[in-house]
């Protein structure tokens, strides 16, 4: 197993703010990665400082085996396409192609031509009067033919309908299935990217939270949900990730396997149980409302 991206304790601060906080994730080369989180989790953070747009305070970074600052071999093979990404003001479709064939050495045009039709890109009107979308777009397509060993896309759906964000996925997950390469990406639309990812890494305020397969956490936490009482009692002792109520009723979401014990107890206890998404289990661990049932006891 090679490994593309090595972070040991890894840790940015902004004044008093830890963005990351001892992030130590090994990130495999060749599969699809999903970096998720709520905003302000951190993952833009990391994506910066994997590409040496920024520096960390401490820990260790390494990618393609170097530390890639002022490394000109390793930035190379690294495309960052950022949700705010800027260009001249003077920059139309043509003049950012021109500058990502000069920039990338696997660049394919063939593929950019492609995709500048399908989302049906503009080419005469200048990038800073893009909509969202077609900026979005422009994005995607330069980070798909740009080929980079290692390809970073921070929410590259913005603004972009139903329509053109199946044409990406689709797009992405063929291209890489006919050029295998490192991708990372930053979603909240988990649902949607859910057949894409191999791995995730899930980080809540700059802490790693999880870093599994895909399909080890599918079965990492259920829910339970029915009368608000039966739920908080069902919980006590168990691993609170999170706890909804809505008037007389509540869903607890809690971290482990419903084994055939588990589920007994709660038809005991009149209460439904069923599976948890990665969307769900994504929004459970960075659920600020939760209170695990040890501390409701210790303050009864």
């Amino acid at each position: 197993m090679t490994i593309a991206i090595d972070t040991r304790g890894l840790t940015r601060l902004h004044g008093p703010v830890r963005a990351l906080d001892d992030v130590t994730v090994q990130i495999r080369e060749n599969t699809i990665t999903g970096l998720l989180g709520r905003n302000g989790a951190g993952k833009t953070t990391f994506m910066s400082l994997a590409t040496a747009q920024d520096r960390p305070t401490s820990g260790e970074l390494r990618v393609l085996g170097e530390p890639p600052f002022e490394r000109a071999k390793v930035l190379e093979r690294l495309c960052f396409i950022r949700d705010n990404q800027r260009y001249p003001d003077d920059y139309k479709l043509r003049h950012a192609l021109r500058a990502a064939r000069v920039f990338y050495p696997n660049w394919d045009q063939a593929v950019a031509d492609e995709l500048v039709s399908l989302f049906r890109i503009p080419e005469k009107t200048v990038i800073k009067k893009f909509s969202r979308g077609q900026f979005s777009a422009l994005g995607i397509v330069l980070g798909l033919a740009s080929r980079a060993p290692i390809t970073f896309f921070d929410e590259p759906y913005l603004g972009l309908d139903a329509t053109a964000r199946s044409h990406f996925y689709d797009a992405l997950l063929r291209d890489y299935t006919e050029h295998p390469r490192t991708i990372l990406l930053s979603t909240h639309l988990i649902d949607e990217m859910d057949r894409l990812l191999e791995r995730v890494v899930i980080l809540d305020r700059g802490r790693v939270v999880r870093d599994a397969e895909v399909d080890e956490l599918r079965g990492a936490a259920f829910q339970v949900s029915g009368r608000t009482e039966a739920v908080e009692r069902f919980a006590e002792g168990s691993d609170l990730l999170s706890l909804h109520r809505v008037g007389g009723l509540a869903t607890a979401v809690m971290e482990g396997p419903a084994s055939e014990d588990v589920r007994a107890a709660a038809r005991a206890a009149d209460l439904e149980i069923g599976s948890v998404s990665l969307q769900q289990l994504v929004a459970a661990y960075g659920f600020d409302g939760a209170e695990s049932a040890s501390e409701k006891g210790a303050r009864a």
